[in-house]
């Protein structure tokens, strides 16, 4: 049985039952935004879920009915992997190429094709990166962080692919748009901190403070006069999500459904 189906059914067998929402969280252990939701047809809870809730009405879940949530999560967790091991190599060559492009533009670094490879490495495995993160997004949701997250990942496509073209062609230098560059990533990275922001109760505090580092490393980069100090928060701001899809991982590869905390953990 599918969403919406299975919500109205679990729905009907409630009222039947004439139980509210808030007595049905407590026979089977869940919470009242992953009850109404599931009601109301926005999630598809795991069959774990599912079958908590049926005994908890009294109703039996056949094994046949128990939908494919699992096959769902495997490739979610595929690309949290993805994610994860393409983040490693973003954060190690996105420091070359800091290194790189500050000799570029004084004019001490003359290799474009060494230059254009970097580019093209950080181009590719940053996209991988917050293409992770989106869909962490599809598991723990967070509508402001997810289209924050689609924000930066095209402007790391379109800024990235303009870098190539100057390193390519003489129809433009790098110094000519940097500042402006600079000052979108730094928009780019304020908004991302205010999505991880809207996460309550998710592996404690943790994207909270991410959130924080996000806003700074952001504010910091948009002023152009201090990138280099918002260096320092924004490599905080990285490793932690990379910590955070590490525990995306773990917690999504648990045989118990995560649907009884998911709901409450966000706020937006």
């Amino acid at each position: 049985m599918k969403q919406p189906e299975l919500g109205k059914r679990i729905s009907e067998m409630r009222r039947a039952k004439g139980l509210t929402q808030e007595e049905l969280v407590e026979l089977c252990n869940l919470n009242v935004r992953t009850i109404q939701r599931i009601e109301a047809g926005e999630v598809t809870p795991r069959s774990y879920t599912i079958k908590a809730l049926f005994e908890a009405l009294g109703a039996t879940w056949q094994n046949s009915e128990q939908e494919v949530n699992e096959s769902k999560s495997k490739p979610v967790l595929t690309w949290l992997y993805v994610g994860f091991g393409s983040g490693l190599i973003y954060f190690f060559l996105s420091y070359f190429e800091i290194s790189m492009e500050i000799e570029w533009m004084e004019g001490s670094f003359g290799n474009p094709l060494n230059f254009g490879l970097v580019k093209a490495g950080v181009l590719i495995t940053f996209s991988l990166f917050i293409f992770g993160l989106i869909k962490m997004t599809s598991a723990f949701p967070n509508k402001i962080l997810q289209i924050a997250l689609w924000v930066m990942l095209i402007a790391n496509g379109i800024w990235y692919s303009i870098d190539l073209i100057s390193l390519a062609t003489s129809i433009f230098k790098m110094e000519d748009y940097y500042f402006v560059k600079l000052a979108t990533f730094g928009l780019a990275y304020g908004f991302m901190g205010a999505g991880f922001l809207c996460y309550k109760n998710l592996w404690s505090n943790i994207p909270q403070i991410l959130g924080a580092l996000g806003i700074v490393s952001g504010i910091l980069i948009f002023s152009v006069a201090g990138a280099l100090f918002g260096l320092i928060p924004l490599t905080l701001f990285e490793l932690g999500e990379l910590g955070l899809l590490i525990w995306a991982i773990n917690k999504i590869g648990r045989t118990s459904s995560p649907d009884s905390t998911f709901s409450s953990q966000v706020t937006a």
